[in-house]
């Protein structure tokens, strides 16, 4: 499951698109809000979430299989 990004909370500054080390993004530039040209590529590392500076911008949608071993560290 790919990452959601909110149309509304994007500032299109393309950062999620530079963390993301799968290259999900692939094709996005910045100035424009991120296409996830690979949605099975996804690894669900949460780097794109962690480099965008908008929180709430990016959510992302981790497997049930993956839930048991997904911690959320910002708590």
């Amino acid at each position: 499951m790919p990452p959601v990004i909110s149309k509304d909370e994007c500032k299109r500054c393309g950062k999620c698109a530079d963390a993301c080390p799968s290259d999900v993004f692939y094709g996005s530039g910045k100035g424009e809000i991120p296409v996830i040209t690979y949605k099975d590529e996804c690894w669900h590392c949460n780097a794109c979430v962690e480099a965008c500076p908008h929180e709430g911008a990016i959510k992302l949608r981790i497997p049930l299989p993956l839930m048991v071993l997904y911690q959320d560290r910002r708590r």
